[in-house]
């Protein structure tokens, strides 16, 4: 049988290529895929020094997961950064996109203002230090896994509205990769929410981003390795 492989961020770099076909004998699993992709002379040296997770279309997979023919594999290398935190619950009220256009503190506010609400609560990642970042994503999957986590927060804290938006592409000095917004009857809700809502994004989507320093090659920010 055959499975599509996604490649993001360094080994998107190292392989050439945004996905190559794989071929495995069927009943293969994850853990099958991930030892013959460490075969592959473009990309068993970065394997061998970097831990990375798997994904089955657009969900995280386990090891043990059996794949089936025409599935989408994707290698998951370590991500921007931060801490994971577990929550669960229903959807009430969110928000969510990734894309390339600039991103709004203002519309977002006013996507979460509600009659009922006594705070809201924004927040903004920027570019720092550098003049400009550029981020990748596995676009489809990024959107989806942050609508999990909004839905999850929301439930969680009580929130009445939860807005994330992430961008991808160039991201200039000073200019928001990221943003947050959160509203709910009291503060503390709203910034355990928004708090809880940007750590499990930055540890948790698939996105990734490349440092451009003056005067120097750009660079792959260090990351933690995603969720398993």
């Amino acid at each position: 049988m055959v499975v599509e492989v996604r490649l993001f961020a360094i080994l998107r770099e190292r392989a050439g290529c945004e996905s190559l076909e794989l071929a495995l004998p069927q009943g293969a699993s994850v853990a099958d895929a991930l030892r013959r992709l460490a075969e592959l002379e473009p990309l068993s040296e970065a394997l061998s020094r970097m831990s990375v997770a798997m994904a089955v279309n657009r969900d995280y997979a386990a090891p043990e997961t059996i794949l089936r023919a025409g599935d989408e594999l994707a290698l998951i290398p370590p991500l921007s950064g931060g801490a994971s935190i577990q929550a669960g619950g229903e959807l009430a009220r969110l928000h969510v996109g990734v894309g390339s256009e600039p991103l709004s503190i203002e519309r977002l506010s006013r996507w979460v203002a509600d009659p009922r609400a006594g705070a809201i609560v924004t927040f903004q990642g920027v570019t720092r230090e550098v003049p400009r970042l550029e981020y990748e994503a596995y676009a489809e999957m990024a959107e989806e896994r942050i609508a999990l986590i909004a839905k999850e927060c929301t439930r969680a804290h009580g929130l009445l509205a939860l807005a994330v938006e992430h961008r991808v592409g160039s991201v200039a000095l000073g200019e928001p990769s990221v943003i947050v917004a959160a509203s709910a009857a009291h503060r503390d809700e709203a910034f355990a929410g928004a708090r809880e809502a940007i750590d499990r994004v930055k540890a948790e989507a698939p996105i990734w981003k490349r440092e451009h320093p003056a005067g120097a090659p750009p660079r792959w920010a260090r990351g933690t390795e995603p969720p398993r």
